[in-house]
Formats: structure tokens, C-alpha cells, sequence
């Protein structure tokens, strides 16, 4: 497999067809030449041709035969785990998750740690060093990883490759430029394409292309409130310059005139990761001085029955299903994903969740509509990243 060219948005058809083939080895491996062709609705002749450039650049090998209905029997073919290997990164304001990938997804080495309340200055050593922390657990993979994906909390500009990481203040969230070129920074460092992209953006990419059923092709990706990874039937949107998927204004000149009556703050407006249950249960029981209350210590307090965290979750709940169905009205997807950490509220959260969308929402957006927790949990940012990374690759063999 020759480098990976990651400045390529659009792909030919060549590429795309490229991609297809080795998804669905990826996802249905061991299978023979007529089964991808039937499920592709291409003929056999132009399948077996991308199939021996996929075996000469050693991503894909034949193994033992399939059982035939009639003649010669057809060998199966499968992804090549061992093929190439791709770093991915996941960097947002709660933890940080670096992964070693094999071709088919799986996980070959994880570290991770959490990240609490890191300022723009130290971003890229962060991130520079959860990347050694990978490599240097991936010496026997080293030589044949073919690029590095990170997913990055805050607005992504590709057009000008800048980057403003949302840090937190006493009483807001502030948007401020990573001065630092990463992706320059990273490729000199290690030798390595590098691909930076936002966080929900890889999270939503990541579901889609290793968790959900391949008939789902409009994804909508909830990073808590705060961000939104789209993807449109089976595209990535990301706008013109990249910084699409941010479902909140703010104008801090006039924010005092900007309010609702539900809640504190509205829901078009900025919130917090937590979606504010930290402070709210804070405010309705008076702990915190004291005591470390965070956002998993409510989510256990909820599950053991106590009232007040149980009423922060529900008004919570709320909140964030009002902003999805005003997304869901607006992009009319078939599934939404809830990632970001709330995955931990448990199972009433979603329902009450789910429960606002569909009253708020149009009922012909939400017939149809599944709203379900990420599976991928803490490693979506990572994986999706590295899920990128890995579909330029399909992409790109000559």
C-alpha cells in the first residue's frame, strides 16, 4: 500500500468501488467472488479484477473453499488483518484515547487517560505524547502503519487547517485558535500522514462504518449536547470549510436578551459537556463544597434512587430531546447516536430522551427513528479517526 495522500476530499469512482469491495470484506469476510458481486450488483469479471490488486498489494488473501451448489467449488477471500496498521487519537475536554487499529477495526493496543479541563496550551503535547505512548507499545507493527487519525474536540477549519479548542472558563465555554500547526507538528514527529478532524465528526463516522447496519446512511452523532457529527447518505458533512455539525449560536455582546423559560440554558444555546447536570444537582442539594461531585457520581446517585439526581436527569433528558428533534427536523435521519459520556446515564435517560423527540419533533421525522447510546463508548473518537484514515487507504491503490 504506497502513502496515504489525506488532502484528497473527493474520491474517483475507481476509489469508491475500491472502498465498497474492501468494506464489505471488512464486515463479511470470509466470502467468495460471487457473493461481493451479487451484493454489489457488479459483474464477476470486474470484481475478480480488483480482488487480485487487492492480493498483490497484500490486503487481501484466499483461504479454504466454499461449499458449492454445483462445479467447481469458489475459494473465499478475506481482509488481511496484517495488511496495514493505523494509529488513532480521540482528544476531547473529558479524556484522551490513542488506539493501534489492524485493517478489519479491531483494537490491537489502547492507552488512555483522563482530561480534565486542559487549556489550549497544552494540547499538542498531549497529544504528541499519547501517540508515543502507542507506538511504543506497537514496536512489532511499526514498519507497516500506514497513517495516524485524530478526532479533536472544538472547530475544525480544513481550508485553512486551523484549530479553536472550547475551554472553559468560570462562567462560559470560550473558543480559542491551538496556535500550534498539529498536523504539521505531528507528521514531522512521526513520519506519518496525519488527518485531524472533529470529534463528533469521527465518533459519528466511526458507528457507522464498524458498529451500524450498513442500510443505515443518515447518522446524526450527539457528542453530549455540544457537538454533531452528520453523515448523509453515507457521506460525511462537513460543510464548506470543514466546521460544520455545531448546534448552538452565542453572541456574548447580547447573551443576557437570549433566554428560555426550560431550563437554564436554552437549547440553541452554548452548554456545557455535562449538559449542565453537574451544576444543577450541585445547585438542588448544595454539595460540591466538600464533596466531588462530577457527572458519574449523579449518574450512580440516579441509579440508587436518589430524588434530586433522578430530577436533574429528567430535566436533562429533556433538554438534549429538544435539540435533537429540532436537528431531526431539520436532517430527517434514521438513526441518532448519544455519545460524550451520557452513554453511562443509563437506560431511562434515553428513554426519556427519546420520549422529547418524538413530542417535539414532526411525526413523520421520528416514524421510523431510532435514538440509541454509542457502542462504542470512550474509543469512538479514536476509532473513528482511525476508521478515516483507514477508508483513504481502501481508497487509495493503484
Amino acid at each position: 500500500m504506497r502513502t496515504v495522500d489525506f488532502t484528497k476530499e473527493e474520491f474517483s469512482e475507481k476509489e469508491k468501488r475500491n472502498i465498497e469491495i474492501l468494506d464489505i470484506l471488512r464486515r463479511r469476510g470470509p466470502i467468495s467472488r460471487p457473493q461481493i458481486s451479487q451484493e454489489m450488483g457488479i459483474n464477476l469479471v470486474t470484481v475478480s479484477n480488483y480482488i487480485d490488486d487487492f492480493i498483490e498489494h497484500k490486503l487481501v488473501y484466499e483461504r479454504e473453499l466454499d461449499v458449492s451448489e454445483g462445479g467447481r467449488r469458489p475459494a473465499l477471500l478475506d481482509l488481511d488483518t496484517k495488511g496495514g496498521y493505523i494509529i488513532g487519537a480521540g482528544l476531547n475536554l473529558t479524556n484522551m484515547v490513542g488506539l493501534l487499529l489492524d485493517l478489519k477495526g479491531n483494537i490491537v493496543v489502547k492507552t488512555q487517560a483522563e482530561q480534565p479541563d486542559l487549556s489550549v496550551t497544552g494540547i499538542a503535547e498531549r497529544l504528541l505524547d499519547i501517540i508515543r505512548q502507542v507506538i511504543r507499545r506497537s514496536k512489532d507493527y511499526t514498519s507497516n502503519i500506514k497513517g495516524i487519525g485524530v478526532g479533536i474536540a472544538g472547530i475544525v477549519n480544513k481550508k485553512e487547517g486551523s484549530i479553536r479548542w472550547p475551554e472553559k472558563e468560570p462562567n462560559a465555554t470560550n473558543y480559542v485558535s491551538v496556535n500550534v500547526p498539529l498536523k504539521d507538528l505531528l507528521e514531522r514527529e512521526f513520519g506519518l500522514p496525519v488527518l485531524v478532524e472533529n470529534d463528533a465528526t469521527c465518533a459519528c463516522f466511526g458507528e457507522y462504518w464498524l458498529q451500524l447496519e450498513p442500510s443505515l446512511q443518515n447518522i446524526l452523532f450527539m457528542f453530549s449536547g455540544v457537538g454533531c457529527g452528520i453523515i448523509i447518505n453515507g457521506e460525511i458533512y462537513t460543510g464548506a470549510l470543514g466546521c460544520a455539525g455545531e448546534p448552538s449560536i452565542h453572541n456574548y455582546k447580547e447573551d443576557q436578551l437570549f433566554n428560555c423559560s426550560l431550563g437554564n440554558p436554552c437549547f440553541l444555546k452554548r452548554w456545557d459537556t455535562d449538559l449542565g447536570i453537574v451544576q444543577d444537582f450541585i445547585a438542588k442539594t448544595g454539595l460540591g463544597s466538600s464533596n466531588k461531585v462530577d457527572l458519574k457520581s449523579v449518574f450512580m446517585a440516579a441509579k440508587a434512587k436518589d430524588e434530586a439526581a433522578r430530577a436533574v436527569l429528567n430535566t436533562a433528558a429533556k433538554r438534549l430531546g429538544i435539540k435533537i428533534a429540532y436537528l431531526v427536523d431539520l436532517f430527517n435521519p434514521q438513526v441518532v447516536v448519544i455519545g460524550g459520556g451520557l452513554e453511562e446515564a443509563g437506560e431511562e435517560f434515553l428513554q426519556k430522551v427519546t420520549l422529547a423527540v418524538k413530542e417535539w419533533a414532526f411525526r413523520e421525522a421520528t416514524e421510523d427513528l431510532k435514538v440509541i447510546y454509542s457502542q462504542l463508548r470512550e474509543n469512538a473518537v479514536a476509532l473513528g479517526a482511525a476508521s478515516l484514515v483507514m477508508r483513504k487507504a481502501f481508497a487509495q491503490l493503484y
